[in-house]
């Protein structure tokens, strides 16, 4: 018989895939004092398959994945615990300071967040673009969990 771990796991494709449907996340980057630096925002994922979230380029987050390359995102969904949904993914960062790229990878963002930006909004952001750089997040593992392949039963 599978152990419960077993079946709440998400495949990586799964993972991807709901990763995919959520736009919001908390990124874990190391401080050069060892310790974790958590934040929340906005991210979309490429047609590859990496996280990309923007930032300003004086960030304390781009700051430390200059520092080192690693960083850890969590996304969770759900209300109960029979609907708890979340995925973990450990990842190694590249820094986007091309325009091109980081163009392409603001869109992946903009696609995933369901809020509406005004005109203006939208200038401001590609007035941005000079300050900022996008990380870009290659996951090498994912660790997930659906409670809600347990069916209502605990």
């Amino acid at each position: 018989m599978p152990s419960r771990r077993d079946l709440i796991r998400m495949s990586d494709a799964e993972s991807l895939e709901y990763l995919r449907g959520q736009c919001k996340t908390v990124l874990g980057t190391i401080d050069k004092d060892g310790m974790p630096h958590m934040v929340t925002l906005y991210y979309g994922v490429d047609p590859e398959g990496r996280i990309v979230i923007s930032s300003f380029a004086k960030a304390q987050k781009v700051v430390n994945c200059e520092r080192d390359p690693r960083a850890t995102i969590t996304v969770e969904s759900g209300d109960t615990y029979h609907e708890i949904k979340s995925v973990m993914a450990q990842c190694n960062v590249e820094i986007i300071r091309d325009f091109e790229p980081m163009r392409a990878a603001m869109q992946h963002i903009r696609s995933a967040n369901p809020r509406p930006h005004t005109e203006e909004a939208q200038k401001q952001i590609r007035a941005s673009y000079a300050k900022r750089v996008v990380l870009r997040l290659t996951p090498y593992r994912f660790i997930s969990w659906d409670h809600s392949k347990l069916e209502g039963k605990y």
